[in-house]
């Protein structure tokens, strides 16, 4: 059986030696909600150093939802490019300010129910901003997640919906805000999709390398 506690105590220390994800970087240095929501909406399908540039960039325009409404599209593409998708999410941040202020009082709302009424939020990106942003118990499931926790052997799914159900299940509830966090940073720097760094894993003796190939497996 997968040894959940050694796994997340050792990731738990493996993750304050690598590079902070970006949503983690921004909470840390802003703790403000509104940008923690933005910077997750743009870090979908972009890698985090894009992202990164992209953030800093925008917040030294932006501070609050009212201020999208300074620009129009075009301006807001040009503000959010190269991030991935960014006209698609050019258009999810110039609709932003209207739906908050009509819906939830300007606020960014704290239950996934309510978040993914915002344009472009799905259930990774709630429960992300929910963790994050508000630590408040979320399980967010992007593809590390997915990948590390089927890698691991913890469970046996087949797409991220599925794992976060499971995870939902199984995983104790004390280690839902930072499971992300743990398992993105472990799998951008160590247990990458391909080649993963086995010889040297902290968790080696807890990880049954479901369908890793390596000579040290």
């Amino acid at each position: 059986m997968t040894d959940i506690d050694k796994i997340y105590t050792e990731l738990e220390k493996r993750f304050y030696t690598f590079k902070t994800p970006v949503v983690e970087l921004i909470e840390a240095q802003t703790h403000d909600p509104f940008k923690i929501l933005v910077t997750t909406l743009l870090s979908a399908r972009t890698k985090d150093q894009i992202t990164s540039e992209v953030v800093i960039r925008l917040f030294k325009k932006i501070n609050s939802h009212n201020e999208l409404r300074k620009y129009s599209l075009e301006e807001l593409e040009k503000l959010i490019y190269p991030v991935g998708f960014f006209r698609n999410k050019a258009k999810y941040l110039q609709q932003l300010p209207d739906i908050l202020d009509e819906k939830f009082n300007g606020k960014i709302p704290e239950t996934i129910d309510e978040l993914i009424k915002l344009p472009g939020v799905g259930r990774k990106t709630a429960n992300l901003v929910r963790a994050i942003a508000f630590k408040k118990p979320a399980i967010c499931v992007d593809i590390h997640v997915h990948r590390i926790s089927n890698r691991i052997g913890y469970v046996q799914t087949k797409t991220p919906f599925e794992t976060e159900m499971v995870l939902r299940e199984k995983l104790p509830k004390e280690y839902w805000i930072n499971f992300n966090s743990y398992l993105v940073a472990f799998g951008q720097n160590h247990c990458t999709p391909r080649n993963p760094r086995c010889s040297t894993c902290p968790i080696w003796e807890q990880c049954k390398r479901v369908e890793v190939i390596t000579k040290f497996a």
